[in-house]
């Protein structure tokens, strides 16, 4: 017996039926639908012929060479080939777990971090034309900035830096740091004139200004949360600002700066479409006094900050909560652990989503684009999908020092585009300029904003209201 084939674009199609299905094994009222699906007439053919063949397993089975229920496999198989030869087949829904986490600004990184953006501000109060690279290292008993600057500004450095630390609360030594009497060291210096010459931009216009440094910057977008960020580092953040919002409001008093989250969601994935299913796992590990009772610190933490951030309709009697779980945590903050400024970058971005291209953000005025280039690429990333173009995707830029325009561009939807990843590249070529010099003024970033982007996040904003000098996050509307 000749088999039927027929081509659809570049597949061939199988269309052959066992034995126990030829039409003289079936009965009248099946032998249509069988036929159907040998001629291709429709994938509603192929429909029918499954209800039949299941429909007559019990009964036919011991009529039909093979037996029918022995061969649906084989069946199931041919369909499989049909609908992917057509482009219909339905993904197959796998689930996964991921997780990120965050930290407080009490964190000792997240100390340094933003000691190093309180100088990159203070730098551009008064010039804008500022060249920062200012580092942050924090231990017991002492803050320390050093790197380098080009700047005319002038200021007081320690005062900005003791002003800083007292405003995360550091204010006690039993507290892991008091901004009164921590020793001070600052060992900035000059930029090198080799760099500055390249990337100073000072005779030059915004159009020829080299990057700042080679690199590769991502940015990333998903539809799985209003700020179009991913939910377990939405949580994440969101956790560790409510526990300062309550510390510092007066509502947990006894609550110190250190502090960490962590949050792991159970994921529904479709092909490259991922929808959030429920919480599964949120740890919090927070600093207190010691008067503070570990069942107290359980009780009011998920009061005030697990059920004021989570949504209740994501948890459910298999969520697991680990509240301090280590026990007693009174010693933090740099008496705890050093602190170095960049130390977070994940934290920073996308808690693990979509990539990083190494490069830490803080301390460095945008002439740097593994600062500037990455805001943009979020900026990218967040108007495609703003714009309905993907459920979720991922740019990447790279540069070289002293080139202004970017040597690659990269976009990837996952598969979820409304149009080919090339077509949509087209598309933010056509909208976006990204040579180092303008992309910096089209994000308005020579100001002083970068102190509130150095704790809970860079990006998305969850943990905060919206805020107009974070203007990457607002997407561009594109044209299309």
């Amino acid at each position: 017996m000749t088999h039927p084939q027929k081509v659809h674009g570049d597949y061939h199609i199988d269309l052959s039926l066992p034995p126990f299905l030829h039409p003289t094994c079936l009965p009248a009222q099946f032998s249509t639908a069988v036929r159907a699906l040998k001629s291709h007439s429709a994938l509603a053919g192929a429909a029918a012929a499954t209800a039949g063949v299941v429909g007559l397993a019990a009964a036919e089975e011991s009529k039909c060479a093979g037996g029918i229920v022995g061969n649906l496999e084989a069946i199931s198989s041919k369909l499989d080939n049909i609908a992917k030869a057509l482009g219909t087949e339905e993904p197959k829904v796998e689930t996964f777990m991921f997780t990120s986490e965050s930290v407080n600004e009490g964190h000792p990184d997240k100390l340094a971090d933003q000691v190093s953006d309180t100088i990159v501000d203070a730098c551009f109060e008064q010039d804008a034309d500022s060249h920062v690279a200012c580092e942050t290292c924090t231990g017991t008993g002492f803050v320390m900035i050093f790197g380098e600057i080009t700047t005319n500004a002038v200021f007081d450095y320690e005062a900005k830096v003791r002003e800083t630390v007292k405003n995360i609360g550091f204010d006690a030594a039993e507290k892991g740091l008091d901004y009164r009497t921590f020793k001070f060291i600052n060992n900035l210096h000059a930029q090198s004139v080799e760099i500055n010459a390249a990337v100073s931009g000072r005779k030059q216009t915004p159009e020829t200004i080299g990057a700042g440094d080679q690199g590769h910057m991502f940015g990333y977008a998903t539809n799985e949360t209003p700020e179009l960020m991913p939910l377990t580092h939405s949580l994440a953040t969101g956790l560790g600002y409510q526990l300062t919002v309550v510390r510092k409001n007066g509502t947990l008093p006894l609550l110190r700066p250190d502090g960490k989250t962590q949050v792991t969601v159970e994921y529904e994935k479709r092909g490259g479409s991922i929808k959030p299913k429920r919480v599964h796992t949120v740890v919090i590990s927070t600093q207190h006094d010691p008067a503070y009772t570990q069942a107290q610190i359980k009780e009011d933490v998920m009061r005030e900050v697990i059920m004021k951030v989570v949504p209740h309709d994501m948890i459910d009697d298999k969520t697991i909560f680990h509240i301090n779980p280590s026990g007693m945590f009174t010693i933090g903050g740099p008496e705890g652990d050093g602190g170095l400024t960049g130390r977070k970058i994940i934290i920073d971005t996308y808690g693990g989503w979509g990539a990083h291209g190494g490069g830490a953000f803080s301390g460095k005025d945008p002439t740097k684009v593994d600062r500037s280039a990455a805001y943009y690429c979020r900026w990218i990333a967040k108007s495609l999908v703003a714009a309905g173009l993907a459920e979720r995707c991922i740019v990447q830029v790279s540069y070289a020092i002293g080139v202004a325009e970017p040597l690659s561009v990269f976009v990837d939807t996952y598969g979820t585009g409304t149009k080919p990843d090339e077509d949509i590249l087209a598309i933010v070529h056509k909208n976006f300029d990204m040579r180092a010099g303008m992309l910096v003024r089209e994000l308005d970033m020579l100001k002083p904003k970068y102190l509130k982007t150095a704790a809970y996040g860079h990006f998305g904003n969850a943990a905060r209201q919206t805020d107009p000098s974070f203007t990457w996050e607002t997407p561009k509307k594109l044209v299309l």
